[in-house]
């Protein structure tokens, strides 16, 4: 057989040619082209890897094969792609809507210089939970407009979900990019959330780590980061595991995973100031003025028990992110014993006793003074996603 010198486009052309026009065709349409050219059929496949798609069928119009699958799938979490061919950045933004509720604390500017660079910088954040560690990513990225993936790690993610695969689409196979790959084209953050939930399952992102991108084993294809590309992990533990059984199903992470992080940050609490800007900008949002009163209790009571839970004293802690709850609860049904009684449910009775006698000593008073009539309906449902 005579040595294929010409190009893939003059094989398109001539395949498109030899099928009167038609774009859409088999292996046995292609099998009867290269018998009457006189070449290798397993050649031929080789340089028709982009425009396949499924299993023995091609379309040589890699754009329209684009648009049959876009529409195929209106979601955009399984918006379907071409297995080489993609227009992820024309189809869809993946910049988070900026929080006007936010206040930057903690390692939010370290992190958004990290970003703000587009230094292929990998990133560890982990600290207890509700203390806004995923939050202020999605923030640091809404400011700088970067587009940003998030994936919510458990022990059931595998390589499949994460780099991607096959997928039936109209009863045709066609090849699915996983959020990994997204990220790597679009140059995008990508945030793994709750890493330390992970199986060993989680080492097929070890190249990835290292800013080499991934290779495609059931496509035989290469995807190299895009610029900008950049990994941010948060956890609630440093990959070790957690003895005290607070954080059940974290798991021990490979060394060699954990290594690969240039730099771990350790997220605090906001401090009571800090913490005090937060309530406020959600009563004011939530339009009740009046609730304004509550802040400085609500603050302090939180300090406190985050103190004695640091010297032992408690099992358990009040989050930012409870804190807004109580005061949405407040907003809901105005009175703040109820409020109270149903965030602090989650704990046990003795716990919960504890939390609310400290809340009626740090307001200096039991809770029949408070208002018995709920405030004005809320203008917004904003928060801080903590």
């Amino acid at each position: 057989m005579p040595r294929l010198t010409i190009s893939t486009e003059t094989i398109v052309e001539a395949l498109i040619a030899f099928n009167d026009g038609e774009t859409n065709m088999t292996t046995a349409d292609v099998r009867a082209f290269c018998a009457s050219r006189g070449y290798n059929l397993a050649t031929i496949n080789n340089r028709l890897n982009d425009y396949k798609t499924g299993r023995g069928k091609f379309n040589l119009k890699a754009a329209e094969v684009v648009e049959e699958l876009e529409s195929a799938i209106a979601a955009p979490s399984a918006q379907p792609v071409g297995e080489v061919t993609t227009i992820i950045k024309e189809y869809q933004s993946l910049v988070p809507v900026v929080d006007e509720l936010f206040v930057p604390f903690g390692n939010f500017v370290d992190v958004k210089s990290v970003l703000k660079s587009r230094i292929f910088y990998p990133v560890f954040i982990t600290g207890l939970s509700g203390n806004g560690k995923t939050h202020s990513v999605e923030q640091a990225c809404a400011q700088l407009k970067r587009d940003l993936v998030r994936v919510n790690v458990t022990i059931e993610t595998d390589e499949d979900d994460l780099i991607g695969g096959f997928r039936l689409v109209n009863g045709e196979t066609v090849w699915h990019d996983g959020p990994v790959v997204e990220s790597l084209k679009r140059g995008a953050v990508l945030l793994l959330d709750e890493i330390d939930l992970a199986s060993n399952k989680i080492m097929c992102l070890q190249s990835l780590l290292e800013g080499k991108g991934v290779y495609l084993k059931k496509t035989n294809t290469y995807v190299k980061p895009a610029p900008g590309f950049n990994v941010i992990a948060t956890a609630n533990t440093k990959g070790r595991g957690c003895d005290d059984g607070k954080f059940i199903g974290t798991n021990v992470l490979n060394e060699a995973f954990l290594e690969r992080f240039a730099v771990t940050f350790e997220q605090e609490y906001p401090s009571p100031s800090i913490e005090r800007k937060i309530l406020t900008r959600n009563f004011v949002a939530l339009g009740c003025n009046e609730c304004l009163s509550m802040v400085e209790n609500l603050v302090t009571w939180a300090d406190i028990i985050r103190k004695t839970y640091q010297d032992g004293g408690v099992e358990d802690v009040i989050s930012t992110r409870r804190l807004i709850n109580i005061a949405r609860a407040y907003i809901i049904w105005g009175k703040i014993e109820k409020a109270l009684e149903l965030c602090t449910n989650r704990f046990d009775s003795d716990t919960k006793s504890v939390f609310v006698e400290l809340y009626q000593k740090v307001s200096g008073g039991d809770f029949t003074t408070e208002s018995e009539t709920p405030p004005e309906s809320p203008v917004t449902n904003e928060t801080p996603n903590f």
